[in-house]
């Protein structure tokens, strides 16, 4: 099936497949630590690009994503770079936004849901780009706040859900340019969030029958323990080189991706 709908390849996976998922893996695994994502948005197209089914590359990177976000997120929180405000908020709007979300799959092609990877996270690396997100959130004016937490997490939430993700790649860049957040702090409340937003999308997918358990495997092996190290790499940078590291390389790699869809 071209798409991958509905088709994972358990016992299927070629060693070359599998290697090139660990090397995945461990790139986005550093990635995901260090720009306070998840990393499924960007692995979707990459283990697409290498030959896995769309529907499959779209689902399977999710399990993974729980213990990377979650390891990745203890170093923010122990440095107090996560808004607890914004996770509650959060959590009561996005699990049940991911779970529509996921839904959705069962009647829309995986190919599409690749492109459409892409095309967001192309967008979302120019915003951070040619945007300016050095400015704190407006204390006195707590219900803004509040309604821009809602409607944040709840796109973030439908799209993560739709496109087999924990929503952090969504998420981060959202905080920084509409919740004004600094970059640290939106990474960090990013990968919290993110680590319980991935837990009801993983549960809808597995039911429809769209991850392959072997490329979650091996992905989750090589993204774990480098998720912790890019979270401490984040550390050591000032937040101007880090807003452009993130900008960037969200940019060149959708880009590049959508050159060369397929």
């Amino acid at each position: 099936m071209s798409d991958g709908s509905f088709a994972p390849f358990n016992g299927g996976v070629s060693p070359h497949l599998l290697l090139g998922t660990l090397l995945i893996g461990a790139g986005v695994g550093l990635l995901a630590g260090a720009l306070g994502k998840g990393g499924s948005a960007v692995s979707t197209p990459l283990l697409h690009a290498i030959g896995v089914p769309a529907m499959v590359a779209v689902a399977s990177p999710l399990p993974a994503t729980i213990p990377s976000t979650w390891w990745a997120s203890r170093t923010y929180a122990h440095e107090g770079q996560i808004d607890r405000r914004v996770v509650r908020i959060g959590l009561l709007v996005g699990i049940p936004a991911t779970v529509a979300g996921a839904w959705m799959t069962r009647w829309i092609p995986g190919g599409s849901l690749v492109l459409v990877s892409d095309a967001l996270v192309l967008l979302i690396g120019l915003r951070v780009l040619l945007g300016t997100h050095d400015q704190p959130v407006t204390p006195d004016e707590p219900g803004a706040g509040a309604l821009a937490t809602v409607l944040v997490v709840a796109a973030a939430g439908v799209a993560s859900g739709l496109l087999g993700n924990s929503g952090g790649f969504l998420l981060a860049p959202l905080f920084i340019a509409v919740l004004h957040l600094p970059v640290r702090r939106a990474l960090g409340t990013s990968l919290a969030l993110a680590t319980v937003l991935a837990i009801p999308g993983t549960i809808v997918h597995a039911y429809l029958g769209h991850i392959d358990w072997s490329i979650t495997l091996v992905f989750g092996l090589a993204a774990v323990p480098l998720a912790g190290a890019g979270a401490r790499v984040a550390f050591r940078l000032r937040e101007r080189p880090l807003t452009l590291a993130f900008g960037t390389t969200l940019t060149l790699v959708a880009g590049g991706l959508l050159a060369f869809a397929r």
